[in-house]
Parts: C-alpha cells; structure tokens; sequence
C-alpha cells in the first residue's frame, strides 16, 4: 500500500502532497505512538505524538473517549496551523511554520474547538503581518482602485531637435528620431537606452514638460492633442528628489493632497488620503522625520524617492511618468519601487518609465519596452519578447546574462559575448575598414545602423498600423482631454494659506538657527559695548550717537538683501516643478512666500535693538523705541524686496551676488554719512538708497527735540522719507514678481 501512495505521490506536485497529508491528518488522527510527517526532507512540519503528553495536557484522564474530545486551548496555535495550511496549498516553504510549532503539542485525535474558543480566536489577515516594501512585502493601495479616466497614450513618428548656439555658428541637433509607441491603461511601459539617447527626452514631451513644440510626428492621449487640463491628470516624477529638506514626510504630502486634490473632497477626506498614501507605500515609520538634504540628515534614499511617487499618486492620476525611480537604489529597494509601479497600472492606471540598469528580475516586470539608441529606435514591444525579436535578427547572448545588460550592449553597438549577425559577419570578413575594429568586430555605428534598419523593415510598419485603431472608448471621454479648463485643487485664498503655513515651516529652522542667532547677538554686544551709555548733550556724544545709528541702518539693509538673493534661485527646482504640475497659482505663491517671512523677519531686529538700544543709552522713551523698531523694519523688508529683484531677475547666485554687493556698497556710500556734498549729476542715487531713508527717519526719532539739523542733513517730519521706503517694498516685488512671470518654465505652466 505504501509503494502505490509513493508511485501514486510522484504523479503529483509536492504542495498536492502537502495539502494531502495535513488534511488527511485532521480526518484520520494517529495512534498515540504515531509520528504525523508533512512533506520531504529539511522542510518538514512535524507533531510528535506521546502518550505521556496527551495526558499531561487533557484536562482528565477519562479513557480513550475523553482523550478523543480533548480540548487544546491554544487558540494562537490554530490561527498558526490556518496559516500553514493557506502556504501549503500555494507551495510555499514551511519552515516558519515548523520552527514556529517547536515546543507546541497538539492533539490530532477529535480535534475541536469549544464554541468560546472560536469567538476569540481570529485566523491571520494581512493586517496581522507587519509589512514593508524595503523589507519585502507591498501592500495593494486602496485608494488606487477610485475610478479615474482612463488614458491610451500613442505617439507616432515623433522627432526632437535642440539648437545649439555658438559663437558664430548655430547647429540643429537631433534627439529623436521617428520614435512610435503606445501603451494602455493597465501597462508598464519601460524607456530604456545608454545615457544620451533620448530616454528623458521623450518622457518629458509625453508628459507635456518640454516647452518647445516637437518637429515633427503626434503625440495623442486619447486620441487627442495635449491640453492643459491633463495637468491634474497627469503625475510626473523627476530624476531629482525635489522636495523641502526641513518639512516632514507627512507635511509633504499632506501640503501636496491639500493644494492638489479636487475641491470636492473636504480637509478630513484630503487628509485620509495622505495616511492612506503613507500606510501603502510602507512610510509609516518615517512619517515624522524630516526630508533632510546636503546639511540636514534625514530619510533613506528609498524613502525619498517614495515620497517623491507618492507627491504625484496622491492625486490618483490617470498617468503616471518617472524618470529613473531607482536611481541611486539598491537593487531590493528598485524592485520594491517597480512593483509599486506595477500595483498602480493594475488599478488602470497608464504608467511610463525610464530606466537605466535594471536586474533580470526588475526587467521582467515590465509589460511594454522601448529601446533607444543614438535617438532612434531599436525595439518596441512587449518586454517578454523582447530577446526572441534580436534573436530573429541575429544577435543572441553566448553566455548568460542579463537581458537588460544584453539589450543595452546592442544599443551602444557592443558585440562582445553577443553572435554577430551573418550579414555584419559578411561584410567584416570582407575586411572592410570602416566595418572592422581592431578586435574583428563590427563598428558600433554600423551595430547601430544595422539594427535601426532591421526594426523599420520588420516591425515598424505593422506597429504604425495598430496605432491607427481608434481608442475604445466614448466621445464624452474623449473630449474631456482636450479641454482647456485647468482644474485648481484649492481657491487662491486657501493657496496662500497653504502656501503661507508651509513657507513657516519650512524656513524656521534656517531662521531660528544658532548661527544667525549667535551672529545678530554678537554684533548687537559688541555695539553696545563700544557705544556704551553714549551720552548726547554734546555735539562730539551726538556726532558718536549717529554713527551707530547710521551702523544699524547699513546692517539691516545688507543683511536682508543678500538673505533674500537665495530665495528664487535655491526654489526655482521646486517652483518649476509645482507650476507645471498647476498646483497653484504664482500670485498665491508669491504674496505667501514674502509674506511667511515677515514675522521672523521681525523677531531677531527686536533681539538686536532691544540689546544695543539700552547698552548705547539711545533716547529712553517707549515712543522713540517702537518708531525705532518700526523704522529698521521698513529697511528690511525694503531690502528684502531688492534682493528678490535681483534673485528673480538673474537666478544666477554668482552674477546676483555680485551686482547685489555693488548695489549695497553704492547705497551704503551715498546715504548721507560719508559723503556730504554729493556731486549733482550722481545725487539722485542717495534718494534710491533704502540707507539714506533709513538714517533719516532714524535721526528725526532720535534728536527732533535737539536739533534741526545734523551732520548736514536737515530733520523734517519724516513722511517723504516713509513713502519712499512703502514705495521700494512694493516696487521691488513688483518687479521681482513679472520677473518670475518671465521665467521660462516647462510646458508653459
């Protein structure tokens, strides 16, 4: 009999044999004596039954009836056996399951659970196992199943050519050559190719990120043109984190949820979107920790890019571009981030990717590939077919290896270890030199000519002919794509709420930093210590007095200028990425940007003057101490807006440094201390200069019950000198704001 159940057992799979023997184990329990084996080997799941053990654990000892009805009351161990059970019939390894029953002994014989038992004891959910997608489990987004418009995304025939301008000469060169594609709703589509030939360019014309129109071919999603209303449809994630290092991952996205997501949906809903995003990217252990940069230690490079996917997922769009998400990624963490990837076209969602280097495993995940080469294209198709394709035209690996590193050998026209094709191999042996190289293969650019030629006769024409197949889908689908309506997730008002709240965030810690702290209360020490109790009832006191008043004035002009010239160069990343995204407005993103930085702006002058003002012995009077304050203050944010003019104009940190120093130095000179009789034809300077205004106003506080005049300079009532300094804070933004509207940012955002 057990000759017939192993010959009859051979004929089976080894998990059948499994599930087999553990059901038969529940409908037939062995003798006391008997050892219940579950599979072969190392990989076993073994009970063994004694006697003894039987009767330690029965609640009595009543004959063979009352050892049959013994009750195990270890609900955990059966919630353990469910789960043993459910790999069993999948195949999976037991040998958890076997070192996890060390030291438990169950009794098979009239296995049964009392009725209170099975009410507390609950089987296995996924929810019970802790998973994370560097550890090797993903989770199925929820959220990822909402309905959204579905997007077919072809593109045929499409050319890119840049122009590069020389000193005297100006050359077009090409991109791209004739590339066709298309992938659906449900698919991975992988750009792969050596570097420069053209991956992320036409990643960014499929997404709409590029500027300049294409030279030629279409680009449809649905059928129809690009439009901007498939900005809050469309998800791109860039090569680059471009995300701010002092915010938190859940501030992250939880500002893009509230600034993207559909008016429709309410603050809470906004919210449970963003845990829901965390939760399914496996963020949760992070959610609490800064970003971090090059001086702040924050997350993994992992969770970096995760939280860079789950700025654009958040939205639940129809299409989702990244270029390079495993960049820099070890390759468990890449293949995690694929099959995030994978999970989210399933939901029917059109995903389209570049990648560089992937792992056999991670290239298999794929469902569609286009491989580039010198700007033309060398295959289009599915992935899986990808080596039958250049099998059929000769080239096949002679030894093992990597499909990725084997198709992009081919497109750098690489042979080695690869068979030469007979037609190449015919003309080498010809001994052509311009098709020899010194190894007796064939040039990479005759590879590369060779292999172009080879797609265009085979494949492209019948790939051409399927994309003229009209979409599947209704013309009211249809139409909302070339809508031009662009939808805001948020009115302006809540933009610049928003944007204000995130602006605090993000900047207190570069504000309140020990460094600037332990800088303005330096100097504010050593002026009071140089000026210390200055008396100015005569004329050489007053002369001293009005130095340091001419000080505070030069150093709250320079300090904020060249605070505020690294405003829109260090945020032009994030802005141009933003914008082109529309999620919000640059009105709303400018009156909150300078306005989040008025009150620091205000917290560390009042630590300077409330140190030097009592040290120097100024004029002791509430009055003259806030007009003071309120004096410096409109220096600074008159200051301010200069240096964001420069900033926005230039977004150059080298040349708007250097003509900031030159604006300062002849603003600081021309204010009314140096020099007295200033020159008629340069006089107007000193009425630009926010130094001047300020040394003024800072006089006529200070001495208007002493004197009219001093040091040449005439004290009036001051208004002439306060609208000039109103008239620079709203002139200078003013200017820094169209120069920012000038500023060329992708797809015309």
């Amino acid at each position: 009999m057990e000759k017939a159940n192993s010959i009859s057992g051979l004929a089976r799979t080894k998990s059948d044999q499994l599930s087999e023997k553990v059901t038969s184990a529940f409908k037939s329990p062995p003798t006391s004596s008997e050892t219940v084996v579950v599979g072969d080997g190392g990989g076993t799941l073994s009970r063994k039954l004694s006697s003894r053990r039987m009767m330690a654990a029965s609640p009595g000892r009543g004959g063979s009836g009352s050892s049959r009805n013994t009750h195990i009351r270890k609900s955990r161990s059966a919630q353990i056996m469910k789960l043993e059970l459910d790999e069993v019939s999948s195949g999976a390894a037991l040998s958890r399951a076997s070192s996890a029953s060390l030291g438990l002994s169950f009794s098979f014989t009239g296995f049964t659970m009392p009725p209170d038992e099975i009410a507390d004891s609950k089987p296995f959910s996924d929810d019970d196992i802790p998973e994370d997608i560097e550890a090797g489990t993903i989770r199925r987004p929820k959220f990822q199943t909402e309905p959204t418009l579905p997007i077919f995304l072809k593109f045929t025939d499409v050319n890119y050519k840049v122009v590069l301008k020389g000193m005297r000469t100006t050359v077009e060169k090409d991109i791209l050559n004739g590339i066709t594609g298309s992938v659906n709703p449900g698919e991975v589509l992988a750009l792969m190719g050596p570097s420069g030939s053209g991956k992320t360019t036409l990643l960014n014309l499929l997404g709409g990120r590029l500027s300049q129109p294409i030279a030629g071919g279409s680009i449809t999603y649905n059928d129809q043109p690009y439009s901007k209303f498939l900005k809050s449809r469309i998800g791109f994630v860039t090569q680059d984190d471009v995300l701010f290092p002092h915010l938190t991952v859940k501030e992250t996205l939880t500002y893009a949820a509230l600034l993207r997501l559909p008016k429709s949906l309410t603050k809470e809903q906004k919210e449970k979107r963003t845990t829901d995003v965390i939760y399914e990217l496996g963020l949760e252990r992070c959610q609490d920790t800064m970003i971090g940069g090059s001086f702040v230690r924050g997350v993994s490079g992992g969770e970096r890019k995760r939280v860079s996917i789950g700025n654009e997922i958040i939205i639940n769009p129809s299409l989702l571009f990244l270029d390079e998400p495993t960049s820099g990624l070890d390759s468990t963490t890449a293949l995690r981030t694929v099959q995030v990837l994978q999970v989210i076209a399933e939901a029917g969602k059109t995903v389209v990717t570049t990648i560089h280097q992937p792992s056999s495993r991670l290239f298999h995940k794929f469902d569609k590939l286009i491989l580039l080469g010198k700007g033309s294209l060398l295959y289009f198709g599915k992935a899986s077919e990808a080596m039958v394709y250049f099998s059929s035209v000769g080239c096949s690996p002679l030894i093992a290896m990597n499909p990725a590193e084997f198709l992009l050998d081919l497109a750098n026209g690489n042979l080695n270890d690869i068979s030469v094709p007979s037609e190449l191999e015919d003309k080498v042996q010809m001994g052509n030199t311009e098709t020899e190289t010194t190894n007796g293969k064939p040039s990479p650019a005759v590879v590369h000519e060779y292999l172009v030629e080879a797609y265009e006769t085979r494949v492209a024409n019948m790939e051409k002919k399927k994309l003229l197949a009209a979409v599947p889908m209704e013309d009211a689908q249809k139409s909302k794509v070339c809508s031009p309506k662009r939808e805001w997730g948020a009115s302006w008002c809540q933009q610049y709420s928003i944007l204000f709240r995130r602006g605090i965030k993000e900047r207190r810690h570069e504000y309140f930093s020990w460094l600037r702290i332990t800088q303005v209360l330096s100097t504010a020490i050593i002026l009071g210590l140089l000026w210390w109790q200055s008396d100015c009832n005569n004329p050489k006191s007053l002369q001293d007095q009005a130095g340091l008043l001419f000080f505070i004035a030069v150093f709250w002009g320079f300090f904020p200028v060249f605070t505020a010239i690294f405003t829109f160069p260090q945020e032009r990343a994030m802005l141009s990425k933003e914008r082109a995204a529309d999620m919000y407005r640059l009105s709303a993103y400018f009156l909150a940007r300078t306005t989040s930085d008025l009150p620091l702006d205000l917290l560390l002058p009042v630590l300077f003057l409330v140190v030097v003002y009592f040290m120097a012995n100024l004029r002791m009077s509430a009055t003259s101490f806030f007009l003071s304050i309120l004096t410096v203050f409109l220096c600074i944010v008159a200051a301010q807006g200069l240096g964001l003019a420069i900033g926005a104009t230039l977004m150059d940190l080298k040349r708007a440094t250097t003509l900031a120093s030159v604006t300062v130095m002849t603003f600081m000179l021309a204010g009314g201390f140096f020099v007295k009789n200033v020159p008629i034809f340069i006089s107007w300077i000193r009425y630009m200069s926010f130094n001047y205004h300020t040394y003024k106003l800072l006089l006529k506080v200070q001495y208007e019950h002493i004197t009219p005049t001093i040091n040449g300079i005439r004290i009036d009532n001051g208004l002439i000198e306060v609208c000039a300094l109103v008239a620079m804070v709203f002139g200078y933004r003013l200017l820094a704001y169209l120069s920012l509207r000038r500023m060329k940012l992708p797809s015309g955002a």
